[in-house]
């Protein structure tokens, strides 16, 4: 009984490896919500989102401007609320559940990691020696799909959100998914 109380809590202590990261503190998305705070641009937020949720997010994100002004504090607050909310959202969107935005130092699967790598890099060299090869050809396919799309206007939402929807299917695959979501015209992803 005792092992079996130091194994459990032991694993506890054990750091969690997320395949998610979108919900992260060093994420993609949370680091596009604060880009649309400093530079008072929600369309950097708004790609990561579906359509039916930008009311909401516009909403919260000129208060958050307002808040903002008021001090510190109240800019902390602001920006939280911005930023869960538009995950939360993005979450939804993909009909996943919210659980927070997760703290700086998540440790992030490996492949996770390549793949965002390879987005920064323009190449997926790296990454296709980490999956299966039989799932190399497809990973390529659409690797090579988000990344012609991926230098978009910022102010053409519609444009952002086609690269989030071939990103996402990018790195759901690479997490070992087959299948597409229909989320957010196409969008379903825990990256």
């Amino acid at each position: 009984m005792f092992i079996n109380r130091i194994v459990t809590l032991l694993a506890a202590l054990k750091p969690v490896t997320v395949q998610a990261h979108c919900d992260t503190a060093e994420g993609p998305a949370v680091k596009d919500g604060r880009k649309a705070l400093e530079t008072g641009n929600i369309n950097y937020a708004l790609k990561w989102i579906p359509a039916d949720g930008e009311a909401e997010m516009r909403d919260v994100f000129e208060k958050a401007l307002k808040v903002r002004t008021l001090g510190a504090e109240a800019a902390e607050l602001a920006d939280r609320l911005f930023l869960e909310t538009m995950v939360r959202i993005h979450r939804m969107g993909e009909g996943v559940g919210f659980t927070g935005i997760q703290p700086v130092g998540t440790q992030i699967d490996p492949v996770v990691k390549a793949a965002d790598e390879a987005i920064a890099l323009d190449s997926d060299a790296d990454l296709l020696p980490m999956v299966p090869e039989e799932r190399r050809a497809e990973l390529d396919k659409r690797f090579q799909a988000a990344l012609a799309i991926k230098d978009f206007d910022v102010d053409d939402v519609a444009a952002a959100r086609r690269y989030i929807a071939a990103y996402v299917s990018f790195f759901k695959y690479a997490e070992g998914e087959d299948h597409e979501h229909h989320g957010q015209e196409g969008h379903g992803h825990e990256h």
